[in-house]
């Protein structure tokens, strides 16, 4: 899957939920696999200043770009 709107490891993105992670930038670190080695179609963020990695669908975060 490698379409313009699929979100790149190391992108920067702004978190749109869940509530307690909203608002905060965060860096795209993985596609997400399950157990069973099947892609969840979500995506592990890391959020910027924490200690705290989500699992969030595209639709629940806003792409900015590249990361450093």
């Amino acid at each position: 899957m490698n379409t313009p709107e699929t979100p790149r490891v190391g992108e920067q993105v702004l978190i749109l939920v869940p509530e307690y992670a909203a608002g905060k930038i965060g860096m795209v670190v993985a596609e997400e696999i399950l157990n069973d080695g099947k892609i969840s179609g979500n995506w592990l963020v890391e959020v910027a200043a924490e200690k705290l990695i989500v699992s969030l669908s595209v639709d629940e975060f806003q792409r900015l770009g590249k990361g450093k």
